[in-house]
């Protein structure tokens, strides 16, 4: 019986798998996503489902490990510190920020129950759930106190945020006056000239877009991520390309290293190893990928 039923599910989740990558009217919300792509991490050693940064990585887990090391490290997270990090996945920088940086208590935030069940054991067999703290609820409308958190951080997750801008609000009401907000995001590129470049730009915005539940009010350029922030009430705020460390070296990598596309679905694999024919200017030419940091004035404007 027990088998039947993960036979049922494997089949299910094939399906939806077929439906999803396939169908071009086909669209899922952003737990149906990640429930289906489950803990199926393309990195070797851990749930990581980021991109990665690859300045000097040279795998998967290495990329993983330091997109989160930069975005520990660009909040400034600290001994003594209340870390509010939003859209944790499996929690794999949850725990690293806890052993490395050692902030007295990290608050995450995760619509998916799937991954907060799993992270939550995760974290337990480790011994860190007295200082990981993980929770179901929405990064749009927070389940914290006014100004009770010092950093704010969102990896690779705040382009689903229904909207970005309303995560912002709410990250500033979270924070402390001195608090900062960190975030490692997907948005589209301005816009190129020409007709060939603008369809490129277009199909590969769209395709991620589309299929990875991006609201259309979050499609907006650096000039505009910068002052969303500034509207908020934020200040000294960067928001940095550094999608040359992302996309290229990432395609780079996979292209070098077909193997392991064999950690992905099935379905998964034809669709990846399609991308891989191409060059990464074309797959990735209407994908900007931005570290923006911003602080909470010690003196608020409430005050």
């Amino acid at each position: 019986m027990p088998e039947q039923t993960a036979d049922k599910r494997s089949l299910r989740r094939s399906l939806n798998y077929l439906n999803w990558l396939y169908n071009p009217f086909q669209t899922l919300d952003v737990p149906a996503i990640y429930d289906m792509l489950s803990t199926s991490s393309p990195t070797e050693h851990a749930l990581y489902l980021n991109l990665g940064y690859w300045p000097e990585a040279t795998d998967l887990d290495q990329a993983s490990v330091a997109l989160a090391t930069l975005v520990g490290e660009q909040a400034d997270m600290q001994p003594g510190d209340q870390v509010l990090d939003c859209g944790f996945g499996f929690a794999d920088q949850d725990i690293l920020w806890a052993q490395t940086l050692k902030p007295e208590r990290i608050i995450g935030l995760n619509i998916t129950r799937s991954q907060v069940n799993v992270a939550r054991r995760r974290v337990a067999e480790l011994g860190l759930d007295q200082q990981i703290d993980l929770r179901y609820g929405s990064a749009t409308d927070m389940p914290l106190a006014n100004e009770s958190v010092d950093k704010v951080v969102a990896m690779e997750c705040a382009f689903h945020f229904n909207t970005r801008e309303q995560f912002f609000r709410e990250a500033w009401r979270v924070l402390r006056p001195g608090g900062r907000l960190v975030t490692a995001d997907i948005i589209p590129m301005p816009t190129v000239s020409g007709l060939s470049g603008r369809l490129k730009q277009r199909l590969s915005w769209g395709l991620v877009a589309g299929k990875f539940a991006v609201p259309s009010e979050n499609a907006y350029t650096r000039p505009t991520y910068h002052a969303k922030l500034a509207m908020v009430g934020f200040t000294s705020i960067r928001v940095d390309s550094i999608r040359d460390q992302v996309y290229a070296p990432l395609h780079q990598f996979l292209a070098q290293h077909l193997p392991i596309l064999r950690r992905l679905h099935p379905l998964v694999r034809l669709p990846a190893r399609f991308t891989l024919l191409f060059d990464a200017a074309s797959v990735y030419g209407g994908l900007d990928y931005v570290l923006a940091t911003a602080v909470k004035p010690k003196i608020s404007s409430s005050s």
